[in-house]
């Protein structure tokens, strides 16, 4: 799966994967103790055309991820506070620069076939994910992924970097050295392939996965192509969990005693970027009016459902360090007008604000900021782009359009990749030598302190002149059989850590 502006990794530092994953599931109603057995009958989207196997390749069905993160394992998973939990890195720890890490194999890996898993393993999985995947899925040079002893991988990067086990989470599968043909899928993961057949997948418990045994017997997948048809799968009972399924589902599964919806917070940001370098937004007092002309609420309500929550123009809602006591930003459409008189921003011209039906309520979100705004005088007309139009002219360069990023849970990843002045994915042309400077001694720090200081600047600076308009954040919406217990409840891909699931009686 690549990156790109849908899909990032979830991450940060973490141990005490079994602690972890259990305080960041849903434990369902059950009312008594987790019980083995069964088999979890799953429905993700996907079609026919993108089906993918590899992998190491892009793999754009959530059908094909799912089934990939739990056949093959990743060095580490993303987890809730910290954000970065173990997997087949059993543990990770920095030179006194942040320059190379060590990742020390869990104890007690193997490959499904039994073989044990070495540190070659990893090294020739993770150069063939740069090579397949590029630098987008590996950030780190071919060169610089090595072996230290039988156990150890090493992972050096030319900058101090803090975020690296944030940067290798859920992509990092590991095959064993020289694999090239994935029709078997032997992995390191809880679970193994016992059958495919076009996209859809039988799932067996491994018995010998060296983390906390799974409670299921099996797992089946099936790739729906429709969000449509996905729903009307769980609410007619022919699967027992329906992924990521969205909030028109969730809302006619609500009240139903035999379903429940499970909600992610946190999953996805729908907003606006407002060109910083040049053109009508320029100036810091006309995109602080334009936020303070937004209704927040109204529009977690109208476009997300309810499904969500008010977000305050920092990216990485997640994030355990996340700064809350920055003041939110509520509606104020004096001061905003105020604002666009002192900046002398002209309100007799009507500005493009540029769309695409990308994200689920993208397209809507535009519309309804244009109506809120028209009461600070400020006139918007909403234009709707096929996305590839909308990649080539207009993302990067235009001076107002919509954004939408999944996977919120670290504000220094969004700071380094997409506001640092020297970012190819600077998408509200950014430069601020403060805030640069801010986020190197983040991504530099030597101990949590220093770290927490560094990334409350940078959140600081992005909400007082930064480029971004983030009004809410949308819930990922699962929807499962009342029968279905501790399901992953964090936002983003650990939709797809299904392994300590269990079916009660």
């Amino acid at each position: 799966m690549t990156w790109n502006r849908r899909q990032l990794l979830r991450g940060g530092l973490g141990v005490g994967a079994i602690l972890l994953v259990a305080a960041c599931s849903d434990g369902g109603d059950a009312g008594g103790p987790a019980r083995r057995g069964g088999t979890l009958r799953v429905g993700a989207l996907g079609t026919a055309a993108r089906i993918e196997r590899d992998p190491h390749a892009n793999l754009s069905n959530d059908s094909d991820f799912l089934i990939t993160s739990l056949v093959y394992d990743a060095l580490t998973v993303p987890g809730g506070n910290p954000n970065v939990a173990p997997r087949l890195a059993g543990k990770w720890e920095p030179d006194a620069e942040r320059r190379r890490w060590t990742f020390t194999l869990a104890e007690g890996a193997t490959f499904h076939n039994g073989t044990p898993v070495t540190s070659e393993d990893v090294v020739w999985s993770l150069r063939r994910l740069r090579s397949v995947g590029g630098a987008s899925k590996m950030p780190v040079a071919e060169a610089d992924i090595t072996a230290d002893g039988p156990n150890r991988v090493v992972l050096a990067v030319p900058q101090p970097n803090t975020q690296l086990p944030l940067l290798v989470r859920l992509m990092t599968f590991t095959v064993e050295k020289d694999t090239t043909d994935f029709t078997k899928a032997v992995g390191t993961g809880p679970f193994r392939l016992e059958s495919y057949q076009g996209g859809n997948a039988r799932l067996v418990r491994n018995e010998s996965w060296h983390g906390p045994a799974p409670l299921l017997d099996a797992i089946e997948v099936t790739m729906f192509e429709s969000v449509t048809a996905l729903g009307n799968a769980v609410l007619g009972g022919q699967i027992d969990l329906a992924s990521n399924v969205g909030a028109i589902a969730g809302r006619t599964a609500e009240g139903r005693g035999d379903l429940r919806v499970v909600r992610r917070g946190n999953d996805t940001m729908l907003g606006v970027a407002m060109r910083t370098s040049d053109g009508p937004f320029a100036d810091p007092r006309v995109r602080t009016a334009l936020r303070l002309g937004v209704d927040r609420a109204a529009l977690v309500n109208q476009v997300h459902s309810g499904y969500g929550t008010v977000a305050n123009d920092i990216l990485g809602t997640a994030d355990p360090v996340y700064d809350t006591t920055i003041a939110q930003r509520t509606r104020d459409t004096e001061r905003a007008a105020t604002l666009l008189r002192e900046a002398g921003f002209d309100t007799g011209r009507t500005y493009p604000f540029l769309t695409k039906a990308e994200a689920p309520g993208e397209v809507e979100s535009a519309k309804v900021i244009a109506t809120q705004l028209a009461d600070i005088g400020v006139k918007l007309d909403v234009v709707t782009q096929e996305s590839n139009t909308f990649y080539d002219q207009t993302w990067l360069t235009a001076p107002l359009y919509t954004v939408s990023w999944g996977t919120n849970d670290s504000t220094l990843f969004y700071a380094d990749k997409l506001m640092s002045a020297a970012s190819n994915r600077n998408e509200t042309a950014f430069k601020d030598p403060g805030f640069d400077a801010a986020t190197a001694k983040a991504l530099a720090a030597l101990n949590d302190s220093e770290y927490a200081q560094a990334t409350h600047e940078v959140q600081r600076i992005q909400y007082d002149r930064g480029g971004y308009l983030v009004w809410g954040m949308a819930d990922g919406i699962d929807i499962a059989s009342s029968r279905v217990n501790d399901l992953p409840t964090l936002g983003g891909f650990a939709r797809v850590q299904l392994e300590r699931a269990w079916l009660s009686s």
